[in-house]
């Protein structure tokens, strides 16, 4: 089919892209770039909405062949068990290798300790940091977004960091025209974003032309949900409710999926992806903005974790 897009006359255009495949097709550019510039690079994979949109397009780039690269899950054990579920089914209908950094290993090693508030999302820079180490992983692709987050608008597609696996903002190479530097140091490696133009929207939109499955807790759905520091949780073993909270069940969703210590559900009764859509292009909060707790640690909390080697 022939996508007709508007050039900037106004008029309709038969070779012009759409928003859409523009962005596509800078993606598929960046997979392409890395494939042919780095020896060991890797996908992190969640199974959330953005990691499931950047191992589509990295299918696409490299279709009809396999996907040159394995894949990253950071597992807090704390996971929404339909993610879980949909990772692994993603994984065995494409025949691709999975690596998974467990905190849960590190908690029960004593190498790391349970917050006081139950999150774990701020423990899984450890284990990352010591698989992309231990595997010799020298470009590592992550679904962030320049519209999430303030220190993730900082970035540049190709994000150096150092033999520590930190990031120092200062260090930013510019990035003109499509050209990516990715030259590092041995023992250094480069944290790649082939999503860092798009948008939630843009996303969704995405996901909606292309006929993508995602889990089924980003749509409208009864589910058991507390109400702490406004957001609506899950209950589960990682210390929620606690005294004073009580459960109820209410229609929600998620806009993103992370630890269920600190994603939040949004009330909706978006539940097809029409509405999705719809109820995100009417939004004037983002994502994480709404729903992850651990982003509301302090001003800098992103940030912070970024520096020390986290996503």
């Amino acid at each position: 089919m022939t996508t007709v897009a508007k050039t900037e006359g106004g008029t309709e255009s038969p070779y012009a892209l759409s928003h859409l495949d523009a962005l596509e097709s800078e993606a598929v550019h960046i997979f392409r770039e890395v494939a042919g510039e780095f020896e060991n690079p890797v996908i992190l994979f969640s199974g959330g909405k953005d990691s499931i949109v950047m191992l589509h397009l990295a299918l696409k780039a490299f279709a009809p062949a396999a996907v040159p690269f394995s894949l990253l899950h950071v597992d807090t054990g704390h996971n929404f068990p339909e993610v879980l579920q949909y990772r692994d089914r993603v994984v065995a209908a494409h025949g691709l290798r999975l690596h998974v950094a467990s905190v849960q290993d590190y908690i029960d090693r004593g190498v790391l300790k349970e917050r006081p508030d139950g999150t774990r999302n701020p423990l899984q820079t450890l284990p990352l940091t010591e698989k992309i180490q231990s595997e010799k992983f020298d470009a590592v692709f992550g679904g962030g977004r320049r519209d999430e987050e303030k220190a993730r608008a900082k970035e540049r597609v190709f994000s150096l960091r150092d033999e520590f696996s930190q990031w120092d903002p200062r260090r930013q190479r510019p990035e003109l025209w499509n050209l990516y530097n990715g030259r590092h140091a041995p023992g250094e490696h480069v944290r790649v974003f082939p999503l860092s133009n798009w948008t939630e929207l843009d996303v969704w939109q995405y996901i909606a032309r292309e006929g993508i499955e995602l889990p089924q807790i980003y749509y409208a759905h009864e589910r058991e949900v507390f109400r702490r520091s406004g957001m609506w949780l899950t209950a589960g073993e990682w210390g929620g409710p606690k005294d004073g909270e009580t459960v109820e069940k209410r229609r929600v969703r998620y806009r993103t999926v992370g630890d269920m210590s600190c994603t939040g559900a949004v009330d909706s009764d978006a539940d097809t992806i029409e509405k999705v859509i719809a109820e995100i292009a009417a939004s004037r909060l983002t994502e994480r903005g709404a729903t992850r707790a651990d982003d509301k640690l302090s001003e800098a909390a992103m940030e912070d974790r970024k520096r020390e080697g986290y996503f």
